[in-house]
């Protein structure tokens, strides 16, 4: 009896780890799609260069996550009927969290070179492909 319960245990433990890591793939996976569809509504002329964390080592990725929040804060939609669309990507770029993993980050994002809110979105893509992969 006791075999069969440790048995049980161990099996929904071991299917609970399988289901947590492919929802937060899919979650980062919604995240590129966000990303994506800003790339397509965001200003990119005549508006604030923003700091794009790239090259990123693994102890920096936190921080950088922070670096691309603050930044998506100063992007501006294109035109006023990308307006909703360009606000609801916000949002969803907002709320994305990733874990602290306890290790300081050499630097800060104002060590980061301004870039246009292109080439900051396209690299904002590309840490969260890392985070996929890692």
């Amino acid at each position: 009896m006791e075999r069969m319960i440790l048995f049980c245990m161990l099996f929904f433990c071991s299917s609970m780890a399988l289901t947590a890591a492919p929802h937060k793939i899919a979650k980062y996976k919604q995240l590129l799609k966000t990303i994506k569809r800003l790339e397509n509504t965001v200003k990119d002329k005549d508006v604030e260069l923003l700091y794009t964390p790239e090259n990123l080592v693994d102890e920096c990725l936190f921080t950088a996550v922070t670096c691309f929040q603050k930044g998506t804060l100063k992007l501006q939609p294109e035109n006023s009927q990308v307006h909703s669309t360009f606000t609801q990507s916000i949002e969803i770029l907002k709320r994305f969290t990733l874990s602290n993993p306890g290790k300081q980050c050499e630097s800060s994002c104002e060590s980061y070179e301004k870039k246009t809110p292109k080439e900051f979105l396209k690299s904002f893509a590309k840490l969260i492909q890392k985070v996929i992969k890692s």
